[in-house]
């Protein structure tokens, strides 16, 4: 089988695609304080999503890792630049759709994210990057290891910021009163 460039080129335009909408949307391309700063992770809530990197940026990385895996179980007969193509859709797709005011406003009344503006446009590439890291690390290191960084990354999270990608997806489609009490440390 040869190598082919073309599903990670087409990765790349799809990359570029997605901040295109979101600029189109009417995302800032880079916080409204004026700053960019690598690490925002310490700044006003109403700043989170809007520097490089923050609090969640390791769940785009385990998207990556889990995007790896289940297109393994499911295609793993397609060349893996193919699947890693599938992955950077769906993680594209997931950054356009995060940023809709329908899905801004569901992080404002069910999580405990309720200062949330969705991502500054620098963010959600990064976040992109950040899932193309998970996806080439999973394919890289062995099936332990991914599993060791989804857990310890959620653990990591869930102690310093009671949020993470699990209780991220719950409270998106199954908002609990329980865990958002004990996320706003009730």
């Amino acid at each position: 089988m040869t190598y082919s460039r073309t599903p990670y080129l087409l990765a790349l335009g799809l990359a570029v695609a997605a901040g295109l909408v979101m600029i189109l949307m009417g995302r800032n391309l880079i916080c409204p304080c004026g700053d960019v700063l690598i690490w925002g992770g310490n700044t006003p809530t109403e700043q989170s999503s809007q520097h490089l990197t923050d609090w969640y940026t390791p769940s785009h990385l385990l998207h990556g890792l889990l995007f790896y895996a289940a297109l393994w179980l499911v295609a793993r007969w397609m060349p893996v630049g193919w699947r890693f193509l599938i992955a950077m859709a769906v993680e594209c797709a997931w950054e356009v759709v995060e940023n809709t005011e329908w899905v801004i406003s569901r992080y404002r009344d069910y999580t405990v994210s309720f200062d949330y503006n969705g991502d500054a446009v620098i963010n959600a590439m990064v976040d992109i990057a950040a899932m193309a890291l998970g996806f080439w690390l999973a394919r890289r290191v062995p099936v332990w290891a991914s599993v060791a960084v989804v857990i310890g990354f959620e653990a990591l999270t869930m102690t310093l910021i009671r949020d993470g990608l699990a209780l991220n997806v719950l409270m998106l489609v199954w908002p609990l009163d329980s865990v958002l009490q004990w996320q706003q440390g009730g």
